[in-house]
């Protein structure tokens, strides 16, 4: 998704407003008699505060003008639901109150399908957790949303699993040295464990001919089913080597069982 877009729903970002901290406040004072100007120009000088958090999702595969306007419906419901009186910044109230609204647009639209019953369940934790949020000031607990909505601990994080995102198993999740670690590469190998597809392709006569540590990262990796990360544990490497050390290593058994 392009962050770097100059010009989103006809606004251009580049030249934004950024109020101060006295305008903010004075702003605030009109837009509680109701004044309606005040309350265009606040929702204009805290578009900033829109782009910053739907940078956020830049891994999804939504176009930015959607979650711009998205992001702008959570600034106007966190404008309308401020209370000046609890001393709280407009930012560290507004920021999640952004967030959850894309957050809901981006599970409503998502291609897998969850049961009406199970993403009730997990809107009315979201609900639960904004609402404690705005009353405590902190992050709120499981266990708190849990006893706020009056249900188990595990129905609530099993509805909230639910309506996440898939992650593709290509998405990368670090880099080192300019190679990126993938999800793909956090998982073990179950499946490769019980060496029937080594049989099938005469493995164990290519493998000997790979390196002494090229050998031992492949045996661990697809024989006995460790991560990455064990492997690195073990022979005292990092992660990203080992990703580095395996590829290699792979693409000399395609080689040789050509």
């Amino acid at each position: 998704m392009p962050i770097y877009k100059v010009e989103i729903c006809g606004v251009n970002t580049a030249k934004l407003p950024l109020l101060k901290n006295e305008e903010k406040e004075e702003l605030f004072k009109r837009i509680l008699k109701g004044d309606k100007i005040a309350r265009e120009q606040y929702i204009k000088g805290n578009l900033r505060l829109v782009l910053s958090v739907i940078q956020r999702f830049s891994n999804s595969n939504e176009n930015i003008d959607d979650l711009f306007q998205i992001g702008c419906i959570g600034l106007i419901k966190a404008i309308d639901n401020f209370d000046i009186t609890q001393n709280v910044k407009f930012s560290t109230y507004a920021v999640p109150m952004i967030a959850g609204e894309v957050r809901r647009y981006l599970r409503d639209n998502n291609s897998i399908r969850v049961s009406r019953s199970l993403r009730d369940t997990a809107y009315k934790a979201i609900y639960a957790k904004e609402s404690l949020m705005k009353k405590n000031q902190k992050e709120p607990t499981i266990t708190e949303i849990a006893s706020e909505i009056g249900l188990s601990k595990e129905e609530i994080v099993f509805a909230l699993d639910a309506i996440q995102n898939p992650v593709s198993l290509y998405e990368p999740v670090y880099t080192e040295g300019g190679d990126a670690l993938y999800v793909m590469d956090q998982i073990s190998d179950k499946k490769n464990k019980e060496e029937n597809w080594i049989e099938e392709l005469s493995l164990s006569q290519a493998l000997k001919k790979l390196n002494e540590r090229e050998n031992k990262i492949i045996r661990m990796r697809f024989f006995e089913g460790k991560t990455q990360m064990e492997v690195a544990e073990e022979i005292q490497i990092s992660q990203a080597q080992v990703s580095r050390l395996e590829k290699n290593a792979l693409k000399n058994l395609r080689s040789y069982l050509s």
